[in-house]
């Protein structure tokens, strides 16, 4: 089904016909011309029958004898199809949340997720004909896409290497948006965007993940701190070398890596201890 327009005309020039014909034959059956004058009335019936009003960022979708006519989106008073079947549709933008879903990321941990989409109907003729209640449709597909869009994502991860739902929120907006208008542009409806607004974990394995989180965080940051160390001691004794301010053996630069390893990984501050004598004696 595509959309097409309907025939209308100029409400104003309508009424204004309306009454002249109302007018025309009410004279015709005083002067006793009662067959003209009934024809006269009943075409402004008819006319009358066919008003309707459009408010703006609306459309009529006019349907006659089960047959689809088109579509009026003029704003205004109109004179569509007599006797037709007129639905209005909003084209406005509209919001709808989600109600908060529960589902397993691509690690099998069970999450809470909610989205926002916002959409508007670019073709009513789809959106009345195509599916079955539009609003519910797209309702039902929302949710469908956020679950499928969720499953493809871990909740979290302390690498860089990945997407992930908490991480990324831009890259899987657009992908649940892409999802959307993928599933919604057989019912007319263009989403203007999808946007995650609830993302935890469940209730029954939060308290778990935490410790997990916490955990994983602290194996991150001691990998950070240990590469951070073995270049500041390379650093260390390149500079003294190349500046030639002492000359290290093998045993020495050892020593040496290892105080400075111990200094800069350690948790709690060291205290320093002053050897007066030879490292060989």
């Amino acid at each position: 089904m595509e959309e097409r327009k309907a025939w209308s005309l100029n409400g104003i020039l309508g009424i204004g016909l309306i009454v002249i014909l109302l007018a025309i034959g009410a004279f015709c059956i005083f002067q006793s011309q009662l067959i003209l004058g009934i024809v006269l009335i009943i075409m402004a019936v008819v006319l009358i029958s066919g008003i309707t009003i459009v408010q703006p960022n609306q459309s009529v979708v006019v349907i006659f004898l089960g047959k689809y006519m088109g579509t009026v989106r003029q704003e205004g008073i109109l004179i569509t199809v007599p006797f037709s079947v007129r639905r209005t549709i909003s084209l406005r933008v509209r919001n709808f949340n989600s109600n908060r879903l529960k589902v397993n990321d691509v690690n099998g941990n069970p999450i809470e997720i909610a989205a926002v989409v916002v959409f508007k109907v670019v073709d009513a003729a789809k959106a009345v004909f195509d599916v079955d209640r539009y609003e519910q449709f797209v309702e039902i597909q929302s949710e469908t896409a956020i679950r499928a869009v969720a499953t493809t994502y871990p909740y979290d991860s302390f690498t860089n290497d990945e997407l992930t739902l908490r991480g990324n929120a831009d890259e899987v907006s657009d992908e649940l948006t892409t999802e959307l208008q993928e599933r919604l542009k057989v019912a007319g409806v263009e989403v203007i965007e999808a946007r995650l607004t609830h993302l935890a974990y469940s209730t029954e394995i939060a308290q778990a993940m935490l410790q997990r989180q916490q955990a994983s965080a602290i194996i991150s940051a001691r990998e950070q701190i240990v590469q951070g160390a073995v270049g500041m001691a390379q650093d260390a004794i390149a500079r003294l070398e190349a500046d030639h301010i002492v000359e290290l053996d093998d045993e020495r630069r050892v020593a040496l890596i290892n105080n400075l390893l111990v200094a800069i990984v350690s948790d709690q501050g060291t205290q320093p201890v002053i050897n007066t004598g030879s490292l060989y004696q």
